[in-house]
């Protein structure tokens, strides 16, 4: 118990965060400390009872907190969604003002599942050899932003893995309302589905005269997204990763 990881969770009282002290409660090496809701101060998380805080909110509140937990000298294992290069660069920025030797960690993930991570990987690996490309993201009714952190950074892989292959912009000649073509992230097209009964699924199509390739990632329960926490929280609390880090791929021998 002398050597657990401390973690705190910020969020404890959603969906994603009970889940989380649930498998914190049952991991080897790890010790809850604190469960901080909504109607905490976060100004309880510290180095002196944490180690390591996860922050599953929501997309309004989590930069905030983030910089607020990065001031009071706590590394940081994010899964809330609704990141951008604006946030991203004031997380980096409030990093290096606090430099220095055992110096702070942020941990970033768009999906913390293991089937999500390697559909991300594998259709960018794929997306060269394609003239199509389009992404479909489909979860619950209950999800606050679209599309899903996850569809946008596949989007950006794809886009960056066929930029680097100086591919062909994709065809599309739609005309008039667009609208229902989707938001173009980086030149692909993502769809964003919101059906009661699903949780969290994703469907890269890959096209080409005559053939396609179809990658999905399906997640059931929110259980499948733990092993991904736990593996970040014991990562970072390594001290191996300092600074920001983005995307669970990181941490995978891929």
């Amino acid at each position: 118990m002398g050597n657990d990881i401390r973690v705190s969770v910020v969020g404890a009282q959603g969906r994603m965060g009970s889940s989380v002290v649930s498998a914190l409660a049952a991991a080897e090496g790890m010790t809850p400390a604190l469960a901080v809701t909504a109607d905490d101060d976060l100004g309880v998380v510290t180095p002196d009872n944490t180690d390591v805080a996860v922050e599953f909110t929501v997309p309004d509140a989590t930069l905030g907190n983030v910089l607020k937990l990065v001031e009071q000298g706590v590394s940081v294992v994010v899964g809330t969604t609704g990141w951008d290069d604006g946030k991203l660069s004031q997380v980096r920025k409030a990093l290096e003002k606090r430099s220095g030797p055992g110096s702070q960690s942020v941990f970033i993930a768009p999906n913390f599942a293991i089937s999500a991570v390697l559909a991300d990987v594998f259709a960018a690996k794929a997306a060269p050899y394609f003239t199509s490309a389009e992404v479909i993201e489909l979860h619950h009714p209950d999800k606050l932003d679209a599309p899903s952190g996850t569809a946008i950074h596949t989007a950006r892989a794809i886009a960056s893995s066929r930029g680097q292959a100086r591919c062909a912009s994709m065809p599309d000649g739609t005309q008039g309302n667009t609208a229902s073509r989707g938001q173009v992230v980086d030149g692909v097209h993502v769809h964003a589905v919101r059906l009661e009964g699903l949780n969290a699924h994703e469907e890269v199509l890959l096209g080409n005269a005559g053939e396609q390739l179809v990658i999905r990632a399906d997640s059931f329960d929110r259980s499948s997204f733990m092993p991904g926490v736990l593996l970040a929280v014991r990562k970072i609390a390594s001290g191996d990763y300092p600074g920001l880090t983005v995307g669970l791929d990181t941490f995978l021998d891929l």
